[in-house]
C-alpha cells in the first residue's frame, strides 16, 4: 500500500512540476533570477535546489555515498534547459517510485548529512521526505510567482491527479 502511495506522489510531482515550470516559462530570464526574500535566493535558485535535492535522495536510495553540500549551487543557468532536464528527472523519480517494494521500504539506508552526521534512517521516512521536500520548495517558488504579473498555477493535488 505504501508503494501505490509514493507512485500517486511521483505522479502529482511530474504533473505539479509541468505546471509550475509551463508558469515559469511565461516570466523573463531576469524576472526567473530576480533576487527576492527566498531561502535559495530566486525562482531559478530554487528551481535548481529542488533538483539538487531530488538526485540527493535518488542516489542515496540507490546506495551511492552523495554529499548532500553546495544545496544553493546553479546546476543550469538555462532555463529551458534545466526544464528539459527537470522532465528527465520527473521520468526517473516515476520509474523510482514504480519499483518500490515493501522490503525495501521497510529496510534502513545511511548517509551523511549536510552537517557531516552520519545517520541511518528508515527509507519509508526518507521516501516521505524525499516527496514533501519538492512539494515544500514549489510552495515557494508558488509564492515567488506570485510576486510577478503571472498568476501562479494551482498545485493542489486533488486537482491536479483527475485531469
Amino acid at each position: 500500500m505504501l508503494a501505490q502511495h509514493f507512485q500517486l506522489l511521483a505522479k502529482y510531482n511530474t504533473l505539479a512540476n509541468h505546471k509550475l515550470y509551463e508558469a515559469c516559462a511565461q516570466l523573463s530570464d531576469r524576472e526567473r533570477k530576480q533576487i527576492r526574500p527566498a531561502f535559495f535566493k530566486s525562482i531559478h535558485g530554487t528551481l535548481n535546489h529542488i533538483m539538487i535535492g531530488d538526485r540527493i535522495w535518488l542516489g542515496r536510495f540507490e546506495g551511492k555515498s552523495i554529499p548532500s553540500t553546495n544545496l544553493d549551487a546553479i546546476l543550469y543557468k538555462d532555463f529551458e534547459e534545466l526544464w528539459q532536464v527537470r522532465q528527465t528527472e520527473d521520468r526517473q523519480i516515476e520509474n523510482f517510485a514504480a519499483s518500490l517494494t515493501e522490503d525495501f521500504l521497510s529496510s534502513t539506508i545511511q548517509y551523511t548529512n549536510n552537517s557531516g552526521r552520519v545517520c541511518n534512517d528508515p527509507v519509508d521516512l526518507l521516501v516521505a521526505h524525499f516527496f514533501n521536500h519538492q512539494t515544500h520548495h514549489r510552495g515557494q517558488v508558488h509564492n515567488m510567482i506570485s510576486q510577478t504579473e503571472i498568476a501562479p498555477p494551482s498545485l493542489d493535488m486533488h486537482r491536479i491527479i483527475r485531469r
